[in-house]
């Protein structure tokens, strides 16, 4: 097979400021980033297209890099670059600053203001630390998906500045730099000889924001940017383990993944990055998903982010009150309409096509939106001091929404676009939300409401123990089958059961045994599920994290302690994870990087660690 132009997945580097991210190839070369939202339309989009745009600076004549990390405690990435003549370090940050809106109010912020902000800043830095390097710059935006190529155009009388724009879009970029720039089409080019000790910026700034105007408040702006990420990580309460490190760079991405002017999380940063190698399972996932929810408040609230599970904790619940019906997911500013398109235009990464934006899966019916969303808010909440009335009423509609609807098929967690069926997993998270209803109304001292919510909740166990579960004793995909499916793994995580009823042990170890490849978990076997879609795909990175937390609920430490060390030698090489792994080559696939699958991580590594605590 012929090499691709395109990287793997996994060796992307990510950035972020919490407003939009950005993906950075082993090249040097920015291939996505979307501006000025992180699901508004890319100015670079080569991850997709290798002609949809792109900003690389590097070496002139050297593509692969001698070393690449991100700063420690950080989201700033350093790129080391080894050439016959010498040695060249590139930083890449999008940078953040102080709080800016002191004269008036930001127009997008919902939140309460912190001390910092997005700068809607790109820099880059260039350092000579030995020898002699020929360095290029080559800046080639193409707004609209690849679909409008920019035209550049010098404001000043210099060649230090260039404004880019495109018909069609209200994006402007401007290119701030000590190099020398031309103008080629729709690229900006520089290139320049440095020798031992010299420095070089440029800086892309899409808003008013000023950028950096030389080396030094360049290089100020980024350590002030690295300060804060390391000032962030600090509040975070992380063990003294050897799975730290995999814990602070999976919050650190989670927070990059957060939307700040609304408390959103983004499933991922990307879309129609493929779960399958040229298959059609491609999908956008820039949006919300309240599946989501209780995974990401347990985990910020684990490590110690209580501001940030709050802000979260305020999106979902904002959202919740301002629609009758809850939706699956929601646009990171609250937006509910996710209408799916397709890109015919784009290649697709490796071929893989089509290319979607919007994701259709916001009109499905999944009966376990009212559990998580529930569920989030019962870890959330302590005392009834935390639970105010208006946030309450909200809460009674959702548990209402569950005893109504439980008894109905539904698209089940994975959303599938075959036919709706009672899926196990789905009723089992309607338990949940009446359970959980159940215990706050108790916290209220609403008796009656508590009682009826608890007899319906003790009605749905009942029909889940009843048929659910197969001849073995195994949990099931739905009640009309015996397929196995990863999502049961949630039993035990849920408190459906306790972690020694014999159903618990014979389904863990069963999707152990059965439903694995090199130890890794398939979300079901596609040849047995329908769907709606041909093909297979990889084993699911957050099903492999499950396992390991729910064997450590058995009892079965040692061989989820295994588990886990492999799953964490599959991180990519910056400790970041897409959807999906191939079990045979390792390499990943879906979506990156994937906000699910660091959540489940930090669950799994935290298991694993109490384990280990409990037999010192």
């Amino acid at each position: 097979m012929c090499p691709s132009s395109f990287p793997p997945i996994e060796s992307y580097g990510f950035l972020s400021d919490c407003e939009t991210t950005a993906l950075v190839a082993p090249s040097g070369n920015v291939e996505w980033l979307c501006l000025p939202r992180l699901d508004s339309p890319s100015v670079f989009g080569a991850i997709l297209d290798r002609g949809a745009g792109g900003f690389r600076v590097g070496p002139a004549d050297i593509m692969v890099p001698a070393a690449r990390r991100y700063l420690p405690g950080t989201m700033v990435l350093e790129t080391s670059w080894g050439t016959p003549t010498g040695w060249l370090v590139v930083c890449d940050v999008l940078l953040m600053g102080p709080w800016h809106h002191d004269a008036e109010r930001s127009p997008t912020h919902c939140r309460a203001p912190t001390d910092y902000d997005a700068e809607h800043v790109l820099l880059r830095t260039i350092r000579c630390v030995n020898g002699e390097v020929q360095v290029n710059l080559d800046c080639e935006p193409i707004f609209g998906y690849g679909r409008l190529p920019g035209r550049w155009e010098y404001p000043g009388v210099d060649y230090h500045e260039g404004l880019c724009r495109a018909e069609g879009s209200d994006v402007q970029l401007r290119l701030t730099t000590d190099l020398r720039i031309g103008f080629e089409a729709s690229r900006a080019i520089g290139r320049t000889l440095l020798k031992d000790g010299d420095r070089r910026f440029c800086a892309l700034s899409w808003t008013g924001h000023e950028p950096p105007r030389d080396c030094d408040d360049a290089q100020g702006r980024l350590v002030w940017t690295a300060h804060h990420w390391q000032h962030w990580l600090a509040r975070g309460a992380f063990p003294d383990h050897p799975f730290r490190a995999h814990l602070e760079r999976s919050a650190l991405t989670l927070k990059g993944l957060s939307y700040a002017p609304t408390g959103a999380l983004a499933a991922a940063a990307t879309t129609s990055l493929p779960e399958a190698p040229g298959g059609e399972r491609n999908f956008d996932y820039r949006y919300s998903w309240i599946r989501d929810s209780s995974f990401a408040l347990w985990a910020l609230n684990t490590l110690g982010f209580s501001w940030e599970a709050d802000d979260y904790r305020r999106f979902i619940t904002e959202i919740a009150g301002r629609y009758i019906d809850l939706q699956v997911m929601y646009g990171v500013g609250g937006e509910h309409d996710l209408t799916e398109s397709t890109l015919d235009h784009l290649h697709g990464y490796r071929g893989a096509r089509p290319v979607r934006i919007g994701n259709d899966a916001f009109q499905h019916r999944q009966h376990d939106v009212w559990g998580t969303i529930l569920d989030s808010v019962y870890l959330h909440t302590k005392t009834r001091d935390r639970l105010e009335d208006r946030l309450w009423g909200v809460l009674v509609h959702q548990v209402e929404s569950a005893v109504k609807h439980w008894r109905e098929p539904d698209r089940g967690i994975w959303e599938v676009r075959g036919e709706p069926r009672h899926f196990t997993s789905s009723k089992v998270m309607c338990w949940v939300a009446m359970d959980r209803g159940a215990r706050l109304a108790r916290l209220r001292e609403e008796w009656d409401r508590a009682e009826r919510w608890q007899r319906c909740a003790d009605e749905v166990h009942a029909d889940v123990l009843a048929n659910g579960v197969d001849e073995r004793g195994v949990f099931k995909q739905d009640y009309d089958s015996a397929t196995l499916d990863a999502s049961l793994l949630l039993v035990p995580l849920v408190r459906f059961l306790p972690p020694d009823d014999p159903r618990v042990r014979a389904t863990v170890l069963a999707i152990a045994d059965e439903l694995t490849v090199n130890d890794l978990v398939l979300r079901y076997r596609t040849e047995t599920t329908d769907d709606g879609f041909t093909g297979v795909e990889g084993t699911f990175a957050v099903c492999s994290f499950w396992l390991v937390s729910a064997l450590v609920e058995i009892g079965e430490a040692e061989r989820g302690r295994r588990l886990c060390c492999k799953l964490l030698s599959f991180a990519g090489p910056l400790g970041l994870y897409a959807e999906q792994i191939q079990p045979d080559s390792g390499r990943h696939l879906g979506n990156f990087p994937q906000a699910l699958t660091h959540l489940a991580l930090i669950n799994a590594v935290f298991h694993v660690i109490r384990d280990d605590e409990a037999c010192s």
